[in-house]
């Protein structure tokens, strides 16, 4: 086992409001130390039109989901969510799955959605069977091992992010199972649109849309709000029933539009937990 394995391992050990505490204050460090952090991240807020006081409690809502990830990744799969994690609209799931047709979980960079993955599994699992859903490879060796254990446990299963994955989600969907995808992830060069999101264009995935057109599945927006002071989580669940997610006739371009409206439409509810940091408006890179 790694240094790093190990440093995990005792940080999970950690209660985890200490952590988020912790991941708080540097969750601010980074932004006195970063002028370019601050720059792209107030533009983002900007551009989307969002109150500062509003988007503010993102820069430690960012850092608390850093620190959060070596109690997800680490802890002992026999260690339940149920005690630290409450549920808002989980009907809207469970009718969505009676219908028979799939489930497309779209949970974008809001919130706590690593936990959100753990907790959906841990609690549809036994009756829906597996989340299925498409895990990239850790793009650093070191990272691996810690990534495995939080992508492996009871009802969470992987693809990759390749053709063969792909086919797995449309299989998965149309036998009536479930996937998650997170639909503000800018995907590489010739698997995304250009399409419309908070006012400016941005390279969109055509993937969840193609699911959804193809197999018929029903889509439900899903963000993992992370409570005040260390009292867990609360998973929001709505439909996203938006007429261009079922009409293979309609554009990418038009789809991808519909995509980041619902995208909008979460971060709306929560913008002091978003990821404001993150790219979406750059250069898609080309697929290695």
């Amino acid at each position: 086992m790694s240094v790093v394995s190990h440093i995990f391992q005792f940080l999970a050990r950690i209660p985890l409001p200490w952590m988020q505490r912790l991941g708080a204050g540097l969750g601010w460090l980074v932004w006195w130390l970063s002028p370019a952090y601050r720059r792209h991240f107030k533009a983002n807020v900007q551009a989307a039109g969002v109150a500062w006081h509003d988007a503010r409690p993102a820069v430690a809502a960012i850092g608390a989901m850093v620190a959060e990830l070596p109690w997800v990744w680490m802890r002992p799969h026999s260690a339940t969510l149920e005690s630290l994690v409450t549920w808002d609209g989980a009907a809207h799931f469970e009718a969505a799955m009676k219908a028979g047709k799939g489930v497309i979980i779209m949970s974008p960079h809001l919130g706590s959605w690593e936990i959100g993955a753990q907790a959906i599994a841990e609690k549809f699992g036994p009756a829906h069977g597996p989340l299925v859903a498409l895990f990239r490879p850790a793009r650093k060796a070191w990272l691996e091992p810690l990534v495995a254990n939080a992508r492996t446990r009871p009802y969470l299963d992987s693809a990759p992010t390749s053709l063969a994955g792909v086919r797995t989600l449309i299989r998965t969907l149309r036998k009536g199972g479930y996937t998650a995808i997170l639909p503000d992830q800018v995907p590489p060069l010739g698997q995304g649109v250009w399409a419309p999101f908070f006012g400016r264009d941005v390279y969109t995935m055509t993937l969840l849309a193609k699911l959804a057109q193809q197999t018929g599945a029903h889509i439900i927006m899903t963000w993992c709000e992370r409570l005040p002071a260390g009292q867990g989580f609360c998973m929001h669940m709505r439909p996203f029933d938006a007429p261009e997610m079922q009409d293979t006739a309609v554009s990418p371009e038009l789809a991808a539009a519909a995509v980041n409206r619902g995208v909008e439409a979460m971060v709306r509810h929560a913008p002091g937990q978003y990821l404001w940091g993150y790219a979406r408006d750059k250069q898609p890179r080309a697929e290695g």
